[in-house]
């Protein structure tokens, strides 16, 4: 078989360090492929008053497989100022490349794995019964909506007539008929049918592919009736083709209580865009942090890999660096698994479980200690170490 080409997009702040990491232990576990660079992030938005350029677009279009670093956003007026002064006033406005990219190739299926590795001093612990310490073994895996919903970006900043008229038409609209246009924000939450069933389904076809007993609709159908309820009235119809997999229905609220409380009960998680963002960062939580949260986002003929960490930019010059490179190992990792590179994915994954395991290789944040220039004389390790200790057990 030909080698993959892989499209790799650094992006910003720290996204810049822990992707190349990422390259590095991919090489070492024997995974052969063409790696081409792609432009994306702030400085092209600075200077191109485009931070999703159309040669990126292109080469994710011919190759179809992303490895992506991380993305600094900002406020829309934020946004405006920093744009060089021959672009400014000219009506560029910022939106997010990484929702620009879900939305143009269709990436609806974003899978967030929360799985904490044993002797993990991030995990999380209770007290139990008479006071005995607890580590629930956290094994959950959400599947977000990932185009739809709030994310859409169907909104108004004072909305024009034809919109205005048609939200009077809605009785309860008629709370707000008196308050001025300018004074007014909408935002619009969207579900079809066609996304309901393609994201319950895939996420019943993993509960049976990985041995997981339930899936869990996360939603608020009791407030939300219509979206929350279609999402809720989809996974009733598509369990009944898997009768070996219970339904679980939690509202969004309640789910951020019980995840502190009984993790483990948890399989596979279905919500929208906006609450899967929330429930997917409460388990990341659990499980070691934003260090540890992996993801894919996975459309019919594209699929993109990233951590969800963010840029962090206040780290970017710290040299060496001390950011944790494990959340965009394990998305390397899952790129293997959709390239059916199942075993090189595993061992990845196996070898960080050994090291976070042996306890001598702890970035600052697994030693719960403020990042900063001297987090390595406090006994962290940098991100060169954390990656070679991968690399040299593999």
């Amino acid at each position: 078989m030909s080698k993959p080409t892989i499209v790799t997009m650094p992006g910003d702040g720290i996204g810049k360090t822990v992707l190349p990491a990422a390259i590095e232990i991919l090489d070492k576990v024997g995974f052969e492929a063409n790696y081409v660079h792609a432009d994306i992030g702030w400085d092209f938005w600075c200077k191109e008053a485009n931070p999703f350029p159309d040669r990126t677009i292109e080469l994710l279009r011919e190759h179809k497989i992303g490895l992506f670093g991380a993305i600094t956003s900002k406020p829309k007026s934020e946004a405006a100022k920093e744009l060089i002064p021959e672009l400014q006033g000219k009506g560029h406005s910022y939106y997010s490349p990484i929702v620009g990219m879900r939305q143009l190739f269709k990436l609806d299926l974003c899978i967030r794995p929360c799985r904490s590795f044993p002797g993990n001093p991030l995990n999380f612990i209770r007290r139990g019964p008479g006071g005995v310490i607890e580590e629930p073994e956290v094994d959950v895996v959400i599947f977000r909506q990932n185009t739809e919903g709030l994310y859409a970006g169907v909104e108004w900043t004072n909305p024009p007539d034809v919109v205005r008229n048609a939200l009077s038409t809605h009785p309860k609209f008629k709370a707000f008929a008196d308050v001025p246009g300018e004074e007014l924000a909408v935002s619009t939450r969207i579900f079809t049918q066609g996304a309901c069933n393609r994201i319950v389904g895939e996420a019943f076809k993993y509960a049976k592919k990985f041995g997981y007993k339930s899936v869990t609709i996360c939603e608020k159908p009791n407030v939300i009736r219509e979206t929350s309820g279609m999402m809720l009235q989809t996974g009733r119809r598509i369990q009944k083709e898997y009768p070996e997999i219970e339904l679980w229905n939690t509202n969004i609220d309640a789910q951020m209580m019980w995840l502190t409380k009984n993790p483990e009960d948890y399989g596979v998680i279905v919500a929208g865009n906006m609450f899967g963002d929330i429930v997917s960062d409460g388990f990341a939580g659990l499980v070691g942090g934003l260090g540890f949260a992996n993801s894919a986002n996975v459309g019919q003929e594209v699929a993109v890999f990233e951590p969800t960490h963010g840029s962090a930019p206040k780290y970017e010059q710290l040299q060496p660096s001390i950011v944790n490179p494990i959340a965009m190992v394990l998305s390397a990792g899952m790129m293997l698994d959709h390239l059916g590179e199942t075993e090189k994915a595993k061992a990845i994954r196996d070898v960080i479980g050994q090291v976070i395991a042996e306890g001598k290789v702890l970035t600052y944040d697994m030693l719960k200690i403020r990042g900063g220039p001297d987090a390595l004389d406090k006994g962290a390790t940098s991100t060169d170490q954390m990656t070679k200790a991968i690399n040299e057990r593999l």
